[in-house]
């Protein structure tokens, strides 16, 4: 493999769950599958869209292992390992080393507001396991944002190696390219991935191309290539669907937008806290998931 496993497009899975509520991973390896067979470059699992916060820690094992079992050569399994504490994630990062995982993703402390020298000791202690982080800056559900300088003192330390950038502020980009310009930043959200993209950003961990693979694609590389001939369609054509990402139900949208893939493997429900979506939402996710399907998006 001449990149780097966080680079490209790497799927930030949706998880699919079987009627007595445990993942369902014979469904989920098919997804993993189909993933790999539409051009990404990997998976993420246990991420935010694969509803970590309600798996036990052996679900969470499982799912990884189950990904890895049907990986194809060079498709990368690059979990999520975010926990309430430190201890528990370098557990996690653990767990995905011996599965043979490249890197992991990881989030700041989620349980309080933490300090930044909290942050930097929560880094600390994770990269004693010796896997590759990737940082995950996810402001609004965290309420701890890595900043750019506290990006680059991560990076100094040699705690993480790159950042999967969710703020949605492109203008971070420049910031950290100043600062740190060994610093890989990867579009977070889907909503601004073209924007990054063209400023050079090498990776994307997405939620949409769990309904649209091979488009999300197309698009990303042609934003790479600076071919805005074909970018800048399929990202009007998509955007509709990609801002979701960036809404506080992008889980429940991802997932009914899947159900009405027929490629795709049934999204299904969410397990609580998070609830159905409302008539409004669902009527507008559905409308473009179709206009989408119907305009030849795959």
């Amino acid at each position: 493999m001449n990149r780097k496993p966080w680079h490209g497009i790497l799927v930030a899975t949706a998880l699919p769950w079987k009627d007595d509520d445990t993942p369902d991973l014979d469904a989920y390896a098919t997804h993993i599958g189909w993933l790999a067979a539409n051009g990404c470059d990997g998976a993420t699992p246990n991420g935010s869209l694969g509803e970590y916060q309600v798996l036990s820690d052996s679900q969470r094992d499982d799912v990884v292992r189950a990904a890895v079992a049907v990986a194809p050569d060079g498709f990368v399994v690059m979990p999520g390992i975010a926990a309430y504490g430190a201890k528990q994630a370098r557990r996690h990062a653990e767990v995905a080393a011996e599965a043979g995982c490249p890197a992991v993703m990881l989030l700041p402390p989620n349980s309080y507001r933490a300090r930044p020298v909290d942050v930097i000791e929560h880094y600390r202690i994770v990269a004693e396991v010796g896997v590759p982080i990737v940082a995950y800056n996810n402001p609004f559900d965290t309420k701890v944002d890595l900043v750019p300088p506290l990006l680059a003192q991560l990076y100094h330390e040699g705690l993480i190696v790159a950042v999967k950038e969710f703020s949605g502020d492109v203008r971070r980009f420049y910031e950290l390219r100043e600062l740190v310009p060994d610093l890989d930043v990867l579009a977070g959200s889907d909503d601004v991935v073209l924007e990054l993209a063209l400023t050079g950003s090498p990776g994307w961990i997405a939620g949409y191309p769990n309904v649209f693979p091979a488009s999300c694609v197309e698009l990303f590389t042609a934003a790479r290539a600076r071919d805005l001939d074909k970018a800048l369609p399929l990202y009007s054509a998509l955007h509709s669907l990609l801002r979701w990402d960036s809404k506080t139900e992008f889980v429940q949208a991802i997932k009914l937008s899947m159900d009405l893939n027929p490629d795709a493997i049934n999204g299904g429900r969410c397990q609580p806290p998070r609830g159905p979506l409302s008539e409004i939402d669902a009527a507008s996710i559905r409308e473009a998931t179709e206009k989408a399907l119907a305009a030849g998006l795959r």
